[in-house]
C-alpha cells in the first residue's frame, strides 16, 4: 500500500497562485508516476499533470503552461505549482501514484483529494 499525505489546497482569487504537495510512503516503487488528476464528466478523471521517476511530464491541454510539476525524491513528494488560476480551475484535485513493474504496467493509488476553490 501506498499512502499520502496531500496539502495545499484552499480559496483563491482569479489570476492568483497556489502550490499543492502530495508526499507518499509506504510500498514506494523506485520507478513510478506521480501527479494530480481531477474529475470529469461520466465518472471520469482528467490529467492535470505527472511526473515519472526519471522527471518526464505530462500535462493536461487546459493547464500547460500555468502549472509546473516538480518532485523532491529525497521527500518522496511532488508539488504542483498552479499559477494564473482561473475559476475553471475550481476542483477536487487527486493525487496518483503509479508503481510500475514493467513497462506502463503496475499498481494504482489515488489519494483523497484537495479541493481549490478559485474566485472573486
Amino acid at each position: 500500500q501506498v499512502q499520502f499525505v496531500e496539502s495545499g489546497g484552499g480559496l483563491v482569487q482569479p489570476g492568483e497562485s497556489l502550490q499543492l504537495s502530495c508526499a507518499a510512503s509506504g510500498s514506494t516503487f523506485s520507478i513510478y508516476r506521480m501527479g494530480w488528476y481531477r474529475p470529469a464528466p461520466g465518472n471520469q478523471r482528467d490529467l492535470v499533470a505527472t511526473i515519472s521517476s526519471t522527471g518526464v511530464t505530462n500535462y493536461g491541454d487546459t493547464v500547460r503552461g500555468r502549472f509546473t510539476i516538480s518532485k523532491d525524491d529525497t521527500k518522496h513528494t511532488v508539488y504542483l505549482q498552479m499559477n494564473s488560476l482561473k475559476p475553471e480551475d475550481t476542483s477536487m484535485y487527486y493525487c496518483y501514484y503509479k508503481g510500475i513493474y514493467y513497462g506502463d504496467n503496475g499498481v494504482e493509488y489515488w489519494g483523497q483529494g484537495t479541493q481549490v476553490t478559485v474566485s472573486s
